[in-house]
């Protein structure tokens, strides 16, 4: 999750890169010269991204599949940009920055999480920038607030079109990954607020 309140001084993408590997504690992201602070998750968040990370790799044991939480990074070539995506996963070849293997190019899922401070954002500019990596084929976005599960797919045309599950007996299809979530699984343990 990241504060937009928070930019700093413009860096080179090189000289960030560094910078996070060097941190052990903190984490933040870049874009075009400017970093950006990232905050911590909750408890439903974390257990959201447990159980769907996990069902994805259980799915993909014994096959060329790879799943990525939060804190493998990804480098968005095009629009000069690093992230730490909540999720990420693709089949086949893996490709990255460079022999350090922490900087992920080609993810064909990218998945978030959203918190009520970053909805708008991961709905709107993260995605612009996630829309630009060539290999991404579906963005998915998981509510924490109630059984929502939203899945972008690009058509052959370029074009997204947007699928939403709120059913606790749904599967959502991940064709890029030949992977399914069921979606009471997504929220198993997870507890959600009272309105």
């Amino acid at each position: 999750m990241m504060s937009q309140a928070a930019a700093e001084p413009e860096i080179s993408f090189e000289d960030w890169l560094a910078g996070e590997r060097a941190s052990l504690d903190e984490r933040t992201e870049y874009v075009a010269g400017q970093v950006f602070a990232m905050s911590g998750g909750t408890a439903e968040h974390n257990a959201i991204l447990t159980n769907t990370s996990g069902q994805l790799w259980t799915q993909m044991k014994g096959r060329p599949g790879w799943v990525y939480t939060a804190r493998m990074r990804l480098h968005i070539e095009h629009a000069n940009a690093g992230k730490y995506p909540d999720l990420m996963a693709l089949c086949g070849e893996q490709r990255f920055h460079d022999e350090r293997r922490d900087l992920l190019l080609n993810p064909s899922l990218i998945g978030e999480v959203p918190s009520d401070s970053t909805e708008g954002y991961d709905r709107g500019e993260k995605f612009a920038l996630y829309r630009r990596i060539p290999s991404l084929q579906e963005y998915l976005l998981v509510s924490q607030h109630r059984p929502l599960v939203e899945l972008y797919t690009r058509g052959s045309d370029g074009r997204w079109v947007l699928s939403a599950f709120e059913d606790s007996a749904d599967q959502v299809v991940l064709e890029s990954i030949g992977c399914s979530l069921a979606l009471d699984e997504v929220y198993d343990k997870v507890v959600f607020e009272q309105t």
